[in-house]
């Protein structure tokens, strides 16, 4: 027995000694190749060798550089998707990562560090990962880096038969699931506009559906709606149309409208542009600011009705002040009392219906893609039909006044009870009356007087809503 393995050690170390005279040989060869042929021989067996070699290496490899351009300035929108497709990979793969906070100061971005490689699996078929990098020369004995002298980049590796799925569906794959982690992972903003430019500050409301004071049933159906439309990209590319789709909130005042959009954007991650129509110059100016704005994104238009007039009558009130300039003018300022719109902002403002029914659904529109569009108002029957029509307006939302589904969420909100021995005498009440839940909620605020009482916040609201009640039945009686 002894001997037996005595002689598998002898054999192994011959075995050894030979591979190792045949490396030495080889390397002794190729000097002398190096040293006495000429450059076109060398060059030529090279290419041969390489070809030879890719018979025999059954994989492929494809780079993805950080830099792009031709000074490397630039930096490879495909390389950052790759990035951010491979964190999750990473965190449960590599063993060394690079750590950051991504743009929203509250997530902790964990990527693969330089020379890790990770695996990843798709529809079965196994791929490798490798994040390089190559440094100059020159940045070893320099104290001030240059980036452009640092050129990282992540190499793709996967066996020459999975090819076509390759470059089709996975890199696709890949590309739009490192984007969608972006967005997650961004800073969100709110926009405004400032003639035919953008501004923007970031995005913080804290509103949730969750918070939202609504029928559950309505408030289910516009949750569902709109995670649907947030996943039908092949839908709308297959049918043709262009990724938007438009909601109409309409209801009185203080029914939530404005907590109801920045819900959207909160449930959806997407950012809010909101555009004050009075400070637009004309219709171009209007194009501009559809054009500048990103994909995932809510364009919200409040009070449209107060906003321009957009009810279709534009022409013949031009008729008309022709006629009678002097009845127009009067005419004018009572408008601009009511909708509160100071005078150099109706003058200074053109855009038609036209112009706004074509930022809506025209060939511009299509521009971007995955896209709201919200309007508001608290007169939708000021509207022009052609403005709120399905297609334009997908989803007609009313929001109107509290009823009790909606009180027993404030209570839970505001107060931290689910249930209370004067919840149906409140009940019975709302059932006549007309209040907001922004009149509710305004109840609910705490007050010193009150202290933690549940019992006089309560008791205030029967009371006011009692008010309430009888103000009404004398109106309606005297009427």
């Amino acid at each position: 027995m002894i001997e037996e393995s005595k002689m598998k050690t002898r054999a192994g170390d011959t075995m050894f000694g030979q591979i190792g005279s045949i490396i030495a040989s080889l390397m002794f060869i190729w000097a002398i190749f190096e040293k006495f042929f000429p450059f076109q021989i060398r060059n030529q067996a090279q290419k041969h060798t390489l070809r030879l070699f890719s018979f025999v290496y059954p994989y492929i490899q494809i780079t993805f550089n950080e830099l792009i351009g031709d000074r490397h300035m630039s930096r490879s929108e495909a390389y950052t998707s790759i990035q951010n497709y491979l964190s999750s990979k990473a965190t449960t793969q590599a063993k060394r990562l690079k750590g950051d906070i991504g743009k929203n100061n509250q997530t902790l971005l964990l990527t693969m560090d330089d020379h890790e490689e990770v695996c990843d699996e798709f529809n079965g078929v196994k791929l490798w990962w490798v994040s390089g990098k190559n440094v100059a020369k020159s940045q070893t004995l320099s104290l001030h880096n240059n980036l452009a002298d640092e050129k990282r980049y992540y190499k793709l590796t996967f066996h020459k038969q999975h090819r076509n799925m390759v470059l089709g569906t996975y890199l696709n794959h890949v590309m739009r699931e490192g984007k969608a982690v972006m967005v997650r992972n961004r800073q969100r903003k709110l926009y405004t506009n400032s003639g035919s430019f953008w501004n923007h500050v970031v995005f913080e409301h804290p509103a949730t559906f969750e918070s939202v004071a609504m029928d559950e049933e309505l408030k289910k159906r516009i949750i569902d709606d709109l995670v649907t439309f947030s996943k039908s990209r092949e839908f709308y590319a297959r049918i043709g149309r262009a990724w938007k789709r438009g909601y109409l909130l309409f209801g009185p005042p203080g029914t939530g409208k404005s907590t109801m959009i920045a819900a959207m954007a909160n449930l959806l991650g997407y950012d809010l542009y909101d555009l004050e129509l009075t400070a637009v110059k004309d219709n171009t100016e209007l194009r501009k600011l559809l054009i500048e704005t990103s994909s995932k994104s809510i364009i919200v238009i409040e009070d449209i009705d107060c906003s321009l007039d957009l009810t279709g009558q534009r022409r013949k009130k031009m008729e008309r002040a022709k006629e009678d300039e002097e009845e127009e003018e009067e005419e004018d300022q009572r408008k601009k009392k009511q909708s509160g719109l100071k005078e150099r902002d109706v003058k200074s403002s053109q855009v038609t219906l036209s112009g706004l029914l074509n930022f809506i659904d025209g060939l511009w529109s299509a521009c971007g893609g995955e896209r709201l569009i919200v309007f508001t108002t608290n007169y939708v029957e000021k509207l022009d039909p052609a403005l709120v029509r399905r297609g334009r307006m997908d989803m007609h939302i009313e929001l109107s006044y509290c009823g009790f589904e909606a009180f027993k969420l404030l209570a839970k909100n505001y107060l931290k009870i689910e249930s209370h021995h004067l919840f149906s005498t409140i009940s019975d009440l709302l059932k006549h009356s007309q209040i907001t839940p922004a009149d509710v909620a305004e109840h609910f605020m705490p007050k010193p007087a009150f202290g933690n009482n549940p019992d006089l916040y309560l008791k205030a609201l029967i009371q006011s809503l009692e008010e309430t009640n009888f103000k009404q039945n004398k109106h309606a009686s005297n009427t």
